[in-house]
Formats: C-alpha cells, structure tokens, sequence
C-alpha cells in the first residue's frame, strides 16, 4: 500500500460516520508543516498568515508552537474581532478603506495596541483621520515596500502591483510623513515577495520554464536584499524604535530569514500545503487540508459523477487554480466540464472500484480559501476525528 493509499484508508475510516461533502485538517501533517516553517525560519518568528488558515482553532493551535508569534490578518474587520477574541498581535497585510472599523479601532485602548494596520499613501492616514469620530487612541502603522523587480528602467517588472513605495527613499519619506503626523506611530515595515515565495520553481513538465523561474528568482532576491537592507536604515532614521521587520512567506521562508534586516517572517499556506506549493525546490509540505465529495453516480466504465466541486481559487483563471482529485490516486476530470457547481464527473481506472456513497477527496488550490467552502473542519489525528471545529464562515464571518 502506498503512503497515499493508507492516508485514504485513515481518512475514510475517520470519517465513516460523515456524510460528504466534508473538510478534514490532518493534524499530523500540520504540526509537521509547522516544524518545517519554523526549522527554515531559523530562530525568526513566524507569522502566521490568517487568510491562509481562516480558523480560531488552528491559528490558536499554531500560535502555542514555539517560533510562532502574530498574526497577519488580511481585513480590518477581522483585525478588530481577533484582538477582540484574545490576539494580541495582529498586523493587517493590506490598507483598508473600513471607515466604522478605523473609528472603533482609535476608540478602544486594548484595540489599538493590539492591532497595526498597513499604509503606503498619506490618503490612507487622511481616511483614517476623518474616520476617528472623536476616538483618540494612538494608531499603530506598518509601511508596505514595494517588492516587485524592475529591469530595463522600470519597463519590464516581476512581481504583484501593490504598494507605490519602490525606492529607501520613497519609504523614508512616508515615514517621515507618519512621525510628522498626531495620532499615529510607525512601528514596522512589511515587504513580500511573492514573485519568490509564492510562485513554484520546479513545474511539472516544464524544465526550461522552471529554470527560467529560478534565474528570475535569484536575481529578484539579491536585488530585494540590497534594497530591503537600505530601506531599512532609511526608516530607522527617521524611526529609530521600529518594532519588526517583515518578509517572506511560504515559499521563501529560508532566503528571507537569512536577511539581517528581516526580523520575522510571514506564512500561512505552508501549514494547509495546497496544491499550488507542490511545485517548488526549497521545501516539501504535507498535504494537511483535504475535503471529500460522494459519489452519487456511476455513469459508465471507468467513470464516476460526484457531487459539487467547483471550488475554484482566486487569481489569474486557469487549470492550476483548481482543486485536484486527490484519493483515490489515479482520478482526473472530464476536459469537457472540468469541476462542476452542483456535479462534477471523474475519470479513470479507480472509478470502476467506487461505490455509491464513497467519498473522493481533493486537494484545493489555495489553503484558507477552502475555508470560504465549508462551516466546520473536521480535525483528524491518526484514524480518529478527535474534534469539529468551526472555520470563520462556520462562526458567522465572511470578511471578504
């Protein structure tokens, strides 16, 4: 029996009074991909990315690891509810336009200290200002570097559009801006290079394509270090009790925690492993969140329906941002539907062992996104489901 086949057989024994669909967590897979996050970070603390975890349960569990420290949250709302819930370090990854949840926010002491938000534009610190509506709590800010790898003078870039704050001189500057300004206090800096960390560089199939990956790779970050580094003392300047310095995430844990001026790294798929962190060079995660669907009919040789699974992952649409049939090994969808909404047909030799009622289990393309999905993750520890525990949807919340 292969590794894959018994993970199948435990799955299947520890949920056997489930009806499907159904999420799973195994969390011998997740306290392993923990370990291995916190063995690259080599002695930073690790962040935890909640978009990519989107439970109370397993942020808490992971948080309770030692190298673990923080939360990266990805809206304000939900900033506000998990300082409230108890976190008491909460950065949030993204600048917000949430004008009742920034007048909360500079009305409650406990949320003010507990919670940072991200600017890259003065705008950002007007909105805040116009949205106190009397509260006069100090605010925490992080600023977001621009990480992005401009070659040819800028006319060709690698990496996501985010923040404008390319240059030291540009972050030194917004800096100067915020210690200018009553009400708020810079406390870290964020960058992250997800052109590295969250872009596989071993596609199956594709070896000039994969080391075309890697060259840009290594030249983005040699390039990023520099800059990272000048921009760092630039902000210390004019911030000399900066808090953190943030970097990285799943994919680049070990590069980016070998930067002197990184303090703590930021990562979150790493702890789920979907499918898209099958493809890289630099690490090998266990699949740890997993959701099955019945079988509800068999239409003909080597050919089997099963409900619902078009779960499609956020991003540039294409095959890679759909789940994969994962057990039993061997299954693949119909090119002419692909996942469906409410069925989805799969083919292949494994088919023909399938009964009515069995459940096949696939592998999302994103971690947290599979949370969006389900209410409850069932958390499973050998062939035993020793807990249900609500995802954010399952508690009510839909932040985005």
């Amino acid at each position: 029996m292969t590794a894959r086949a018994a993970d199948r057989a435990r799955y299947d024994r520890a949920t056997a009074h489930l009806d499907a669909p159904v999420a799973i967590v195994d969390l011998d897979a997740f306290d392993a991909n923990a370990d291995d996050l916190v063995r690259r970070a080599a002695g930073k603390p690790v962040r935890v990315a909640s978009k990519s975890v989107r439970c109370r349960t397993l942020l808490e569990r992971v948080l309770a690891r030692d190298g673990f420290a923080g939360v990266m949250s990805f809206t304000l709302a939900e900033s506000l509810w998990l300082a409230r819930s108890g976190f008491e370090d909460v950065l949030l990854a993204y600048p917000s336009a949430d004008r009742a949840g920034f007048a909360e926010l500079a009305a409650d002491p406990k949320l003010a200290a507990a919670v940072t938000v991200m600017i890259d534009d003065p705008a950002q610190l007007d909105l805040v200002d116009a949205s106190r509506e009397g509260g006069r709590e100090v605010v925490r800010v992080c600023l977001e570097l621009d990480t992005s790898l401009k070659l040819l003078g800028g006319r060709i870039r690698v990496g996501a559009r985010r923040s404008p704050l390319h240059s030291p001189a540009q972050v030194a500057e917004m800096a100067r801006t915020v210690a200018r300004r009553p009400g708020f206090r810079l406390v870290g800096i964020m960058a992250y290079e997800g052109h590295v960390a969250g872009v596989g560089d071993a596609v199956a199939g594709r070896p000039l394509r994969s080391r075309a990956i890697r060259l840009m790779q290594a030249a983005a970050r040699r390039e990023l270090a520099e800059r990272r580094a000048a921009v760092v003392r630039a902000v210390r300047a004019v911030a000399p009790e900066l808090e953190f310095v943030n970097g990285g995430g799943t994919g680049s844990v070990q590069h980016t925690a070998a930067e002197e001026a990184v303090t703590e790294i930021a990562a979150g798929s790493g702890l789920y492993v979907p499918r898209l962190f099958d493809n890289y060079t630099s690490f090998r995660g266990r699949p740890a969140a997993l959701f099955a669907q019945p079988v509800v009919r068999r239409p003909g040789v080597g050919v089997v329906t099963v409900l619902g699974g078009g779960y499609p992952a956020s991003g540039a649409a294409g095959a890679d941002r759909l789940p994969v049939p994962y057990l039993p090994e061997g299954l693949r969808y119909d090119p002419q539907e692909g996942p469906g909404e409410v069925q989805t047909p799969l083919l292949g030799s494994p088919a023909d062992d399938l009964l009515i009622g069995d459940k096949v289990w696939f592998r999302h393309a994103k971690a947290g996104e599979l949370c969006e999905r389900f209410d409850t993750l069932h958390l499973v520890e050998g062939d035993r489901v020793t807990a249900t525990v609500p995802t954010y949807r399952g508690e009510g919340l839909t932040f985005l």
